[in-house]
């Protein structure tokens, strides 16, 4: 027997036709419609996903995907960044958004802390390569779908992260969607369909987080994204108001729809040109702390057997997100606050390696970390932190970080994105190669095609 139900939807029954507006941006906004700004941060965004997609290519967590798609016996149609294989263009997408995400090393939008060219990017490229488009073109998508994604996010931020969804794949999926029909030259009604069918797919749980799967949401997001516009180029059919129904994807995702965030200047604003790039090989809030410990390091040149305790004063977000205080290998201490400031300390940076399984563990590392402390203080901004250090000696050494380094306040300068960039490929390309794949990357749109890049970028 089947029982009645009394459901109450509290939902926006008049919400603007998000779904028609975003589709009929993405197919009929002009090339290079943006200013030099925005062009800049764009092949910026590019380099820094291709760096951070070829740095991993070779961990098990990239290996084990491969294997799985190897399975299926996939047509040769694209790139694996940072190896030799070829896969098909759906599963290429899928890859190198696995492995742009492997190493936490990747792009951040801070408004949503959505890392946007990992699904975005990694559709492009794939698809991109398949049908032989110039750099422009990829630019093109690249922008318009982190535009997407960006605008998404911004809509539902922060309610729908607070409920455990990973925003970079649960938003990612439209910006690959909308990318992908651009490259497709898809029409505005065309477009729609790809959004509607990609919003039934949304990808990422925060779970996950600290495991292979949370580099898997981008990857995922991507492949989803470029599946669906391939699918709405074939007519497959969506609804046409499959992001602002009351049933539709926003209005589920989060009880925060604020639709001036999509609406608003459309066209005229460019969430890439917020976008922002890390120094440091773990979780953005992280990001403070390990900047504070650094300098505090340098100035006063500290060793780990100077310090007698380290006490941070940090926002919940911290604590929720990186609080991990015994981390037993490297994925799991991207997201230890405790793990990252001993490190810093110790080594004075945090890249990947200081996130090695064996530097997790060393005695050096384990003796440092039970020293630190983290103060949960809600009167402090998600992107600052407190520090005060005590020395074996008797001193007190305090720093305040308003803004780490990598943040829009204080950007990473060319010349630190490119030696992040060759840091991270060279032990997979060389470092001649290195050099010569960044500089083809920060110069995209003045190539013919994307596939003069892809020899920079793989082996053999």
């Amino acid at each position: 027997m089947l029982m009645s139900r009394n459901t109450t939807v509290q939902a926006d029954a008049h919400a603007p036709a998000i779904t028609e507006l975003l589709a009929s941006f993405v197919a009929t906004h002009p090339s290079r419609g943006w200013d030099d700004a925005v062009e800049a941060q764009a092949h910026r965004t590019f380099a820094n996903w291709a760096g951070c997609a070829v740095g991993p290519s070779q961990h098990e967590t990239v290996g084990s995907a491969l294997a799985a798609v190897q399975m299926l016996e996939p047509s040769r149609q694209a790139s694996v960044l940072g190896r030799a294989e070829k896969v098909d263009m759906a599963n290429a997408a899928l890859l190198n958004g696995i492995s742009s995400h492997t190493f936490d090393f990747d792009d951040t939008h801070l408004k949503t802390i959505i890392h946007p060219a990992g699904p975005v990017a990694s559709a492009v490229l794939a698809l991109g390569e398949y049908l032989n488009i110039s750099g422009r073109q990829a630019i093109d998508a690249l922008v318009v779908g982190v535009e997407v994604s960006c605008r998404v996010g911004n809509a539902v931020y922060p309610d729908h992260y607070d409920r455990g969804w990973h925003i970079t794949g649960s938003t990612g999926m439209l910006g690959s969607a909308a990318a992908c029909s651009r490259l497709l030259g898809l029409s505005a009604a065309q477009t729609q369909m790809a959004l509607g069918i990609a919003a039934s797919q949304p990808v990422g749980l925060r779970e996950q987080f600290g495991t292979m799967t949370k580099p898997f949401h981008p990857g995922g997001a991507a492949k989803v994204g470029l599946m669906s516009a391939l699918m709405a180029s074939k007519g497959f059919t969506a609804s046409r108001r499959a992001l602002e129904a009351p049933r539709g994807l926003l209005q589920v995702y989060s009880d925060k729809t604020d639709w001036s965030e999509i609406t608003e200047r459309l066209g005229q604003t460019w969430e890439i040109a917020l976008n922002t790039y890390k120094p440091f090989a773990c979780g953005i809030v992280i990001h403070p702390a390990i900047d504070a410990c650094v300098q505090l390091r340098n100035a006063h040149g500290l060793k780990a057997s100077d310090v007698a305790s380290i006490t941070l004063r940090a926002h919940p977000l911290v604590q929720e997100l990186t609080g991990k205080k015994t981390p037993s290998d490297g994925l799991q201490s991207k997201f230890s606050v405790y793990h990252s400031c001993a490190v810093a300390v110790i080594f004075g940076r945090a890249g990947e390696h200081e996130y090695a399984d064996n530097v997790v563990n060393s005695p050096e590392v384990l003796a440092l970390r039970a020293k630190v402390e983290l103060v949960v203080d809600r009167s402090i901004h998600e992107a600052s932190v407190d520090v005060t250090l005590k020395t074996t000696d008797g001193r007190e050494l305090h720093i305040f970080v308003e803004h780490a380094v990598g943040s829009l306040e204080r950007p990473m300068s060319p010349e630190q994105l490119k030696a992040k960039f060759v840091d991270q490929s060279t032990p997979v390309l060389g470092a001649a190669k290195s050099s010569q794949a960044f500089d083809a990357c920060m110069d995209l749109a003045a190539h013919a095609s994307v596939r003069d890049i892809l020899p920079h970028l793989t082996l053999g």
